[in-house]
């Protein structure tokens, strides 16, 4: 039966995040059909950062009122909200009203906010509710958190969104135009549907949700309590023993007692090294480098983009599972993964800066070495967010709450940092996938 709950906790983590990461991908399709046009991702982001304020609330109360929040009520109802919103989003996404003498989709970006909160507060319930079962369950939901932004990737990819083809631009009907031009195809479904498949994903996570909270199987395989109370024999004095909910420190240390957290394991400094690694990396895997995506890839053509987009979106749960083989909570190790990392997102992003115009742009080289770099970036952080999750995991529940707060900040830092470079300022330029002219 213990194969049934992993299965309930990877879909439980691939509801987490499948509403927003579905809307991204669909966007080359809703862009062309609404008001907003190719302003419509920047009003994403924001509405992504307006709905941290989700997360911030169930940390404050956790904080200020401890056991106040229904943990498992606040997850009923921002699942059942997230559904909601994904089958309203399927009838009236392209409903527009007049605000201040200008046309705007009202509804869909009132609902996308609704769905930003839903996505954005299951960092703060989703992690600290996963401490109710055993251990190896936590990288489980890793995997399906990894899924979550796989699934709506290969669906959409199955609905051809963004299937480009290089026409002649005399033949497609542009007089002036000479040479090759872009063309996307339509899709094979409409948006509507694809929302409907959102819809129905998260209706599936409120439905695991309650199969783990009352199927039998799953009960069985609940984690006892971090602090319940543990009574040991001493050896010949036939004495119960004193209760601890923290390691024995011995008396010359007892002056350090404020220098640990959760269990005791780590020092204070080591917590703010853990949650400064967890802040970079998420700024940079949720924030700086998606921004940037379109600018590394498209001038090496759209199959790079395609590549790179599919294969860094496998890479994320082929990182948890190989997190659930060889498990390494060596700080040192996650450091030097995170430098590794870092520097394969250094590259990518020098490439978008570059762009249209990077180094071995008419090369398979240029093309296999992008594609791979995210790859690595992808699957090299995604090891050490798992790593970081199950260390926090064992400090207790209280740990795994400023997780989440911690992995949404990180994320809110890297967005409003890349916000301002690509929307306002302007400073990197798209490639176009199918010729580019760049100075000899």
């Amino acid at each position: 039966m213990a194969l049934v709950v992993h299965i309930l906790a990877c879909l439980l983590g691939t509801g987490s995040w499948v509403a927003i990461n579905g809307m991204w991908v669909e966007l080359p399709l809703i862009v062309p059909r609404v008001p907003e046009g190719w302003y419509l991702p920047s009003y994403l982001t924001v509405l992504i950062q307006f709905a941290n304020v989700g997360p911030l609330f169930v940390t404050l109360m956790h904080h200020f009122q401890p056991g106040r929040l229904s943990e498992a009520g606040t997850i009923y109802t921002i699942v059942s909200l997230g559904a909601l919103a994904c089958v309203l989003l399927a009838f009236f996404w392209q409903a527009t009203s007049v605000v201040g003498g200008t046309t705007r989709s009202t509804a869909l970006l009132v609902l996308l906010f609704f769905l930003s909160l839903v996505d954005c507060t299951s960092s703060v319930t989703f992690l600290p509710f996963m401490l109710r079962f055993r251990a190896r369950y936590l990288t489980t939901y890793f995997v399906g958190e990894g899924l979550s932004g796989l699934v709506p990737g290969l669906v959409a990819l199955a609905q051809g969104v963004g299937v480009v083809q290089c026409v002649n631009g005399s033949l497609a009907g542009n007089a002036s135009g000479m040479g090759l031009r872009a063309e996307y195809q339509p899709a094979r479904f409409s948006v509507s549907l694809f929302f409907l498949f959102l819809g129905g994903m998260m209706g599936l996570c409120l439905a695991t949700f309650v199969l783990l909270n009352h199927l039998p199987a799953a009960r069985q395989e609940r984690a006892k309590e971090r602090f319940q109370a543990q009574a040991r024999v001493e050896a010949g004095a036939g004495l119960q023993a004193v209760v601890e909910e923290r390691p024995m420190i011995s008396p010359t240390e007892i002056h350090r007692l404020s220098s640990y957290f959760g269990t005791g394991t780590y020092s204070w400094r080591q917590v703010a090294y853990i949650f400064l690694v967890l802040a970079w990396v998420n700024a940079l895997t949720n924030g700086v480098l998606p921004a940037v995506q379109s600018y590394s890839c498209l001038p090496y053509g759209s199959s790079a983009y395609h590549l790179s987009a599919t294969l860094a979106a496998m890479a994320n749960p082929l990182a948890c599972f190989f997190g659930m083989i060889l498990p390494n909570r060596c700080l040192l190790l996650l450091g030097l993964l995170t430098a590794a990392g870092s520097g394969f997102g250094c590259y990518i992003l020098a490439m978008a800066a570059l762009s249209p115009c990077p180094p071995l742009l008419h090369s398979h080289a240029g093309a296999t070495l992008i594609v791979l770099c995210w790859v690595l970036f992808v699957g090299s952080l995604s090891y050490v967010k798992l790593m970081i999750g199950m260390i926090l995991r064992d400090e207790g529940h209280s740990a795994l709450v400023w997780c989440g707060a911690v992995v949404q900040l990180g994320s809110m830092l890297g967005a409003l940092t890349m916000f301002p470079l690509v929307s306002v300022y302007s400073l990197f330029r798209s490639g176009d996938p199918c010729t580019t002219r760049c100075p000899s």
